[in-house]
């Protein structure tokens, strides 16, 4: 793994949302807005833009967490820009802090972390639970 980033670097992600992002069960739509499931994962993706750059070709980033802290609904169509702060890392953790917003409006604020492992140590790991 290159240690290539420091406490407060930055990574931008923008997103359009669109009727497949939609707040929506069983093919109902509950809302007319971003669904938590599709800002979770744009949250994730903007941090995981770190980790392309800190991986080896032998190694792969796994999701260790993700919080997400509701503060103002994503409507259809809005823009969002979502911001990934490297807050520490952790041994292979990277911990970041997002932050997502429509224009000044404040939609969701959260974390992520990801660890960078050997895809070898990873599939050792799928493999055990899958074989009991």
């Amino acid at each position: 793994m290159k240690n290539i980033f420091t406490a407060g670097d930055v990574k931008i992600h923008r997103f359009k949302v669109t009727d497949a992002e939609v707040a929506a069960f069983s093919g109902e739509e509950v809302h007319p807005v971003c669904s938590t499931f599709a800002l979770a994962r744009e949250m994730e993706w903007s941090s995981r833009l770190f980790v392309l750059e800190m991986k080896e070709e032998d190694e792969e980033g796994i999701g260790t967490r993700l919080t997400i802290e509701h503060k103002s609904p994503a409507l259809l169509g809005e823009e969002l820009l979502i911001e990934a702060q490297v807050e520490r890392l952790v041994g292979h953790e990277l911990i970041c802090t997002i932050r997502v917003k429509a224009g000044e409006r404040l939609i969701a604020e959260g974390t992520t972390g990801q660890k960078v492992l050997k895809k070898e140590k990873l599939e050792k790991i799928f493999s055990k639970i899958k074989n009991g």
